[in-house]
């Protein structure tokens, strides 16, 4: 799945069937839904998820927290704007997903 077709997506009312917890996790995110964000990301222990889960705690903002997550997906805090960081964690989930055959 494309980036534009992720966003598409959300006009739907669940997730794309096959999402990741961290991808699951941006689509809530992207509806507005934080807590169902929050849920998937944690029920997702893979660094993908820790690395969603501590985007989802800099947007909250719990920048403590977020570090926390940060360093637990072995990824240095991120400063850029939240929506350029949904972005980037989307694309590159979509494409790991894309790459495994949407084993991820």
């Amino acid at each position: 799945m494309e980036l534009d077709a992720f966003r598409a997506s959300l006009s739907d009312a669940a997730p794309p069937a096959g999402l990741s917890g961290a991808l699951a996790a941006l689509w809530w995110d992207a509806r507005g839904d934080w807590d169902s964000a929050h849920r998937a990301a944690q029920a997702d222990d893979s660094p993908a998820g820790a690395s969603v889960h501590a985007y989802l705690h800099r947007k909250e903002p719990d920048l403590a927290n977020a570090r926390y997550w940060y360093a637990r997906a072995g990824r240095p805090p991120c400063d850029a704007p939240l929506a350029d960081e949904w972005a980037v964690l989307a694309t590159e989930l979509l494409n790991l997903t894309t790459k495994d055959g949407g084993n991820r």
